[in-house]
């Protein structure tokens, strides 16, 4: 019979001990649920910038062709039987304007990014640039320009503003400041060769001024006084 009690009492505290624990387990609070991972950030986007042309290309074939837009657009041609003026009088012939600058002033964001100066085939240093020479060797032009790159820079936004002008003269319709206009791109250029293709140099200047002619259209004469 005590067998049998302490077996009853064992058991009893086996159930007790078994309540005590499902109780015990049902009141503690629920583990919070894993956190969901992260996404991966997207890899940045690098852009990789890779020139075309070389400088020499990108004058010839994009910039001397965009500026000849607004050059030809107001012309002034002096013949033996007088004075003829071109000047854009329909919407397209302005609109063609307006886009010569705004093409022109793009193409700057263009010299400013890193590029070869012209072709290989250009580009010969076995064959330094002669005294006689008035335009500087490609790899000379390079070196000028690697050596102050915020100079050659200025001379970019220097035509930008000019061009910038243009689309503003476009978008007025104003053709009498379509010629000055012209004169200050022709000016911007310029005096960025003067800096590094033929720095100095001012009779490659002249000679060149020579070929061009300049007029300025005369003024409406005053009303006679009464």
């Amino acid at each position: 019979m005590r067998r049998s009690g302490r077996r009853g009492v064992a058991i009893a505290s086996l159930v007790l001990a078994g309540a005590l624990a499902a109780h015990c387990s049902s009141s503690a609070p629920a583990p919070a649920p894993a956190a969901a991972p992260a996404k991966p950030s997207p890899p940045p986007l690098e852009s990789t910038l890779s020139p075309t042309l070389t400088v020499k290309e990108l004058m010839e074939h994009i910039i001397d062709p965009t500026a000849d837009w607004v050059f030809d657009a107001a012309v002034v041609d002096v013949t033996a039987k007088g004075i003829v003026e071109t000047k854009p009088l329909t919407d397209d012939e302005w609109l063609k304007v307006e886009r010569g600058g705004l093409l022109l002033a793009e193409s700057t964001n263009l010299l400013k990014m890193p590029r070869r100066m012209a072709p290989p085939a250009a580009q010969d240093i076995n064959k330094p640039n002669k005294g006689a020479e008035p335009e500087l060797a490609p790899e000379q032009i390079q070196a000028k320009v690697d050596q102050d790159r915020a100079l050659w820079n200025k001379y970019a936004d220097d035509l930008r503003d000019a061009a910038l002008t243009t689309v503003k003269v476009a978008r007025a319709r104003d053709a009498e400041a379509l010629f000055n206009v012209g004169s200050e791109i022709d000016k911007a250029c310029e005096n960025c060769h003067l800096e590094y293709w033929y720095p100095g140099d001012r009779k490659a200047v002249l000679e060149d001024q020579k070929k061009h002619v300049t007029y300025d259209p005369p003024k409406k004469p005053a009303p006679a006084k009464k």
